[in-house]
């Protein structure tokens, strides 16, 4: 799993500038476990910047997607969500908030070879999502009743 340290090193080494407020969105996404979409980084950083605007977000977060420090997932009409860690995982979507975390199992790696010999596809990646309700809206489901 990289770093903070490591993903601004690499910054560095690709002679991309390192601004306050990259570094900021870096640092943000690194630390996050939410899975932010552009706009709550905006919100979470714009105090600091106050002439930052949303499209800085969304451009910084483009080139981080393109050099590959974060993965940018898409899940139907929401808005795109960010991950820092882009070793292979899994996700698991809460259906009534949206909160998304991250879980890893093991022996999955075997379903792209399992699709590519069942189907002749030349298989490139999968995507797994899990769905149910995360524990603060099942508690908060549970103060309802």
């Amino acid at each position: 799993m990289k770093s903070f340290e490591e993903a601004l090193r690499r910054l560095k080494d690709e002679n991309i500038r390192v601004t306050p407020q990259r570094k900021a969105i870096l640092e943000f996404l690194a630390y996050s476990n939410e899975h932010p979409t552009a706009e709550m980084i905006y919100k979470a950083i714009e105090d600091k910047f106050p002439g930052m605007s949303v499209a800085t977000v969304y451009n910084n977060l483009k080139l981080f997607t393109k050099i590959g420090f974060i993965k940018e997932m898409n899940y139907g009409d929401a808005s795109s969500r960010f991950d820092f860690f882009t070793e292979p995982h899994y996700h698991v979507i809460c259906e009534r908030c949206g909160q998304i975390a991250d879980f890893h199992y093991p022996g999955l790696e075997d379903v792209e070879m399992a699709a590519s010999k069942l189907t002749d596809y030349k298989v490139s990646s999968h995507r797994l999502e899990v769905y149910g309700l995360c524990p603060k809206c099942q508690a908060e489901i549970k103060e309802l009743m």
